[in-house]
């Protein structure tokens, strides 16, 4: 059975004090043994954590003491080991950045729509379904005739909106994310734009792929995540993708396959981008790695 608990969290919510929830919330996370990532902001907490059951179990526990959290979306999965290589807890300007002032769901929000309702909405012919994820995430994997922004980063989204999106013209709209607190975010970009009916998967593609049935499923691939999983699928089991060392591109066994892909150096998206200088650190980093595994040691440059 797998040892390790990740949970993903999020939750928009007033934080003034966000600044002093830093070092008790890190200081409980290394006394419990726990890794990850964790934003704090004014508008809320958002990141991923992984640790043994009874140490997940105890840091929730902590967090709800606080009764803002009360309501924190919160999911947990497996892994065989642990994702992380270190704890952080971040201070930040936003949980999820958008970069345009005064966007908040605190403000306004789009409609949730739970995993079990999520089918009948995004087969409508009048609903536009938007991915709201990156590039690299759409490429492995989508919901059934979802649009692929092509953005690179979540900032790229409301100029997408600005050159492709029409209020008058696309009258409901409903969005995805890996967790939801993308499209949340988005949904409330949306509304501010003019867009009347905007709608959000709660729990994001996650949640979907955990209960609903796979042969209900309209999700087609896998799905990312931003720990040494890579990518997963229904029921959140494991793929077999890797991470591309040079551009963090989720590879598949025919990428790993090719020509031009070098373990730990660059893969069929990159060979021709990156600098010799970081082709030639990166080999040399990618060989400590290989000898460090054989005296069976852990090296920290290691990656998925």
């Amino acid at each position: 059975m797998s040892s390790i608990t990740v949970a993903a969290l999020y939750k928009f919510i007033s934080l003034p004090d966000y600044k002093d929830l830093r070092a008790p919330l890190l200081s409980n996370c290394k006394r419990l043994g726990i890794k990850g990532s964790l934003l704090l902001a004014e508008e809320g907490i958002n990141g991923t954590i992984a640790g043994t059951k009874e140490a997940i179990e105890e840091i929730h526990h902590y967090l709800m003491q606080d009764e803002r959290f009360h309501g924190l979306e919160y999911k947990e999965s497996f892994a065989e080991k642990m994702p992380f290589y270190r704890m952080k807890v971040l201070l930040k300007k936003e949980i999820v950045t958008l970069g345009v002032p005064g966007i908040s769901p605190l403000k306004k929000v789009g409609t949730y729509v739970n995993p079990q309702k999520w089918n009948e909405l995004i087969q409508d012919p009048d609903v536009l379904v938007i991915d709201t994820r990156n590039d690299y995430e759409c490429e492995i994997g989508m919901f059934k005739g979802s649009i692929d922004p092509k953005t690179t980063i979540f900032r790229e989204f409301t100029e997408y909106v600005q050159k492709n999106l029409d209020p008058q013209k696309h009258k409901r709209v409903a969005m995805c994310c890996t967790g939801g607190i993308r499209c949340e975010k988005a949904s409330s970009y949306m509304l501010e734009q003019g867009f009347e009916e905007v709608y959000h998967l709660k729990g994001g593609i996650l949640s979907y792929l955990e209960n609903v049935p796979k042969e209900q499923s309209l999700w087609e691939g896998a799905c990312f995540v931003f720990d040494h999983r890579v990518a997963v699928t229904h029921d959140l089991e494991l793929t077999d993708y890797q991470t591309c060392y040079g551009c963090r591109w989720p590879l598949s066994a025919e990428d790993r396959a090719s020509v031009h892909y070098k373990k730990g150096v660059h893969c069929p998206k990159c060979y021709d981008t990156l600098s010799d200088a970081k082709m030639k650190a990166a080999a040399h980093r990618q060989m400590q790695v290989e000898l460090a595994q054989k005296r069976g040691t852990h090296h920290i440059g290691e990656r998925s």
